[in-house]
């Protein structure tokens, strides 16, 4: 897609983080926006902020995980603007600890946001998307799935984020096949993002009730919570930064996006292992004070 002024981009989990840098930057790009998110008060904050810049945009709060509420968000964007562009299915959420450890309603919780949402992202805008390039030859469509480097590496302690991270970069690789089989108009891209600052760490703000947990959280989901708390708030690489990089790869017709092309030698030696059968690297060789410390903690 070359030309995005005047086109639509529908962006889930748009009140923060990478959701809100893609409306932002979306709009100095001159597009129309439809907002979801789960936050209402962010959300109506981030339509009002984008109004007083000249934005055209309007805002639903949508629990990404009910597939009638992503329907009510396409049949919204059709309504306000007639045709959808660019999807970002970008909603996500993250819960650690030891993989045992998870709950039921944890793993409800975090698969129903990071890969139901995908999925009804995928299953209901796509033929939107295919349809209008069949009415129009200068359609041009583009979904984003934002998955993360949990996509292609399996770090410990977050088992429940890891498989719904790899599920979406296999759906989205799966879905980059299929609409080559059907179209030249529609494609697609996944967003693997390593640490950046975008408040996921305390995405469990925003859980349902009907999905909390009785029990307070066990030592190890303490310490992966602190962990990663720590590791976005240190880091180098801005929402904005990733938003810039995503409407290159869009411009350019780009699958994988990365953040931190430096991680990828970590993604290199994982595959490695696979294909020569040997057992999994060690996540922590570059840094193996932090599993000494895991270690220690965990084993008291």
């Amino acid at each position: 897609m070359r030309n995005f002024t005047g086109r639509v981009a529908v962006i889930t989990g748009a009140a923060s983080g990478f959701g809100k840098a893609f409306a932002e930057k979306a709009a100095t790009l001159g597009m129309k926006l439809v907002l979801a998110d789960i936050q209402i008060e962010a959300l109506e904050a981030t339509v009002a902020e984008l109004r007083a810049r000249g934005a055209t945009v309007i805002g639903l709060p949508t629990d990404v995980s009910q597939a009638e509420q992503i329907q009510t968000l396409a049949d919204a964007a059709l309504a306000a603007f007639g045709a959808v562009h660019l999807m970002f299915n970008n909603a996500g959420v993250l819960a650690g600890g030891l993989v045992w450890e998870n709950s039921e309603k944890d793993w409800d919780w975090v698969i129903g946001v990071n890969v139901r949402s995908v999925i009804h992202g995928v299953r209901i805008f796509t033929p939107l998307m295919l349809a209008a390039a069949e009415r129009d030859p200068d359609y041009e469509g583009h979904i984003i799935n934002t998955a993360s480097m949990a996509g292609l590496l399996n770090a410990p302690t977050l088992g429940a984020y890891n498989l719904t991270k790899q599920a979406v970069v296999s759906l989205s690789e799966t879905l980059y096949h299929d609409l080559a089989l059907v179209s030249e108009h529609v494609h697609c891209s996944v967003l693997c993002p390593f640490f950046v600052a975008t408040g996921i760490s305390l995405s469990a703000r925003h859980r349902p009730d009907e999905l909390a947990n009785a029990s307070a959280p066990t030592r190890s989901q303490a310490m992966a919570q602190a962990q990663n708390q720590k590791a976005t708030g240190a880091a180098k690489v801005s929402a904005e930064q990733i938003a810039e990089l995503t409407f290159e790869a869009i411009s350019n017709r780009q699958f994988y996006i990365y953040s931190h092309p430096q991680a990828m030698h970590s993604v290199r030696e994982r595959f490695e292992a696979i294909v020569e059968q040997r057992n999994p690297p060690d996540p922590y060789a570059g840094k193996p004070e932090l599993r000494t410390q895991l270690v220690e903690s965990l084993r008291t």
